[in-house]
C-alpha cells in the first residue's frame, strides 16, 4: 500500500528519519553475515542465470582498462591525508578496499595486489596471497607483518592514523579519500603506482560515461524511487544507503530518487520495517556480495519482510549490481551509472 507517496517531501523525510531510530520492528540481521562466508560469498559472484525469476542484473560491460603500460618509479606525490610520500616499489601492494583494487586491475597490475580485505568483490582481491579483516581497528603491527612494499589505503577515516604509523616504520603508505569523485580517485591511485598518464586516460573515460549517464537521466521523464540495501553495517543489521554513500550519489546521477538521501541518512544506516513501507521504493537494489551475505532471495525477504508491501516488492523488481559498480566510486562507476540510468529510464510508467 503506497500510503506515503503523496506526502510532501519534508514530511516523508521526517517519517523516514523517525523510522530509522524507532524501537519497533527492526530488520532481521542476515545469518550468513555472522558465519563464515560460503565459497560463493567469498568470490562475490552471482551468476545471472542464478537470479530468481523476475529479478534483473544491471551491470555495465564496458569498464575502462588499459594494457601494456610501463610504470615509472620512483614517484613522489601528496597523499590525501596531506603527507608527501615517495613510492619506490609496487610489487606487493597492501590494498585497503575494492575501489583501489579495481583501478589497479584496470591498469593491468592486478597480480601486484599482495594483500586485500576478506570478502573482496574483485578478482585480484580474492586471489591475493594474503587476506585479512580490515577495519577501523586494524593495527600497524598486523599490516607490517604482511611485509608489503606499498600500503594503499582507501579511507581517510580509517587509514590516516595507520598510514602515519606505517610511514614512521619505514613503509610507503598512500591514502586515497573514498568520498571523492571516481575520476579523481582513478587519477590518484594510478599516480601512486607510477602510471599517471594511464590514470588520466582512464579518468577521462569514466567521466565520459558518467556524463552520458547524466544525459540519459535528464532526458527521462521517470525518476523512480530506489532503495539500496546492504547486508552489513549498523552492528550487523541490514542497512540502507544514505546521502554520502557512493551508491546514493550514483543513483541520483542515474535519475533515481535515493530513499536514504531523501531521509537525510548518512552513510549506511538501519531502516525499520515501517520505514521501508513508508519509503515506497519502485526499485530494490542489492549488490552481488550482499545478496550472498543475505543468503539469497529468501534471506533478503526475511531481512526486510515489509519489502513485499512496497511497489518494488509487489512487482518483484529487484536489481542486482556488481559491488564495484555501485557500492564504491572507482573505475567501474561510469559503466555502472550508465547501465543503471538506462534501466531506470526503461521502466514503464506507474
Amino acid at each position: 500500500m503506497r500510503v506515503s507517496i503523496n506526502l510532501p517531501q519534508s514530511l516523508l523525510a521526517l517519517a523516514l528519519v523517525g523510522a530509522l531510530t524507532a524501537c519497533g520492528d527492526k530488520p532481521v540481521a542476515p545469518e550468513t553475515a555472522k558465519s563464515e562466508p560460503s565459497a560463493a560469498a567469498a568470490s562475490g559472484e552471482t551468476k545471472a542465470d542464478a537470479l530468481p525469476t523476475g529479478w534483473q542484473r544491471v551491470a555495465g560491460t564496458d569498464v575502462p582498462g588499459v594494457e601494456g603500460i610501463t610504470p615509472v618509479l620512483p614517484v613522489t606525490l601528496t597523499s590525501d591525508d596531506g603527507a608527501s610520500v615517495t613510492v619506490t616499489d609496487t610489487s606487493k601492494i597492501v590494498a585497503g578496499g575494492d575501489d583501489v583494487i579495481a583501478v589497479i586491475e584496470a591498469l593491468g597490475m592486478g597480480p601486484q595486489v599482495y594483500a586485500a580485505p576478506l570478502r573482496s568483490a574483485t578478482a585480484s582481491g580474492r586471489n591475493a596471497p594474503k587476506q585479512f579483516l580490515f577495519n577501523r581497528t586494524t593495527g600497524v603491527e598486523g599490516v607490517l607483518s604482511l611485509e608489503g612494499s606499498l600500503f594503499l589505503g582507501n579511507s581517510l577515516r580509517r587509514h590516516t592514523e595507520l598510514a602515519k604509523k606505517l610511514r614512521g616504520a619505514g613503509e610507503a603508505a598512500v591514502v586515497v579519500d573514498d568520498l571523492q569523485p571516481a575520476p579523481d580517485k582513478v587519477r590518484k591511485v594510478a599516480a601512486a603506482l607510477g602510471a599517471a598518464d594511464a590514470g588520466e586516460t582512464l579518468a577521462k573515460q569514466v567521466q565520459a560515461q558518467l556524463d552520458e549517464a547524466a544525459g540519459v537521466a535528464k532526458a527521462s521523464a521517470r525518476h523512480p524511487r530506489v532503495i539500496h540495501l546492504s547486508a552489513t553495517g549498523a552492528g550487523g543489521a541490514p542497512t540502507v544507503a544514505g546521502a554520502d554513500s557512493a551508491s546514493g550519489k550514483l543513483i541520483a546521477l542515474a535519475g533515481g530518487v535515493n530513499i536514504g538521501t531523501e531521509a537525510g541518512v548518512q552513510n549506511y544506516s538501519a531502516l525499520s520495517n515501517e520505514g521501508v513501507v513508508a519509503a515506497a521504493p519502485d526499485v530494490i537494489l542489492v549488490t552481488e556480495n550482499d545478496l550472498q551475505l543475505f543468503g539469497g532471495e529468501a534471506g533478503l525477504w526475511k531481512a526486510y519482510p515489509t519489502l513485499k508491501q512496497t511497489p518494488a516488492g509487489a512487482a518483484n523488481r529487484v536489481w542486482v549490481m556488481p559491488d564495484v559498480q555501485l557500492k564504491s566510486t572507482s573505475v567501474g562507476s561510469g559503466s555502472g551509472a550508465l547501465a543503471l540510468a538506462k534501466a531506470l529510464a526503461a521502466l514503464p510508467s506507474p
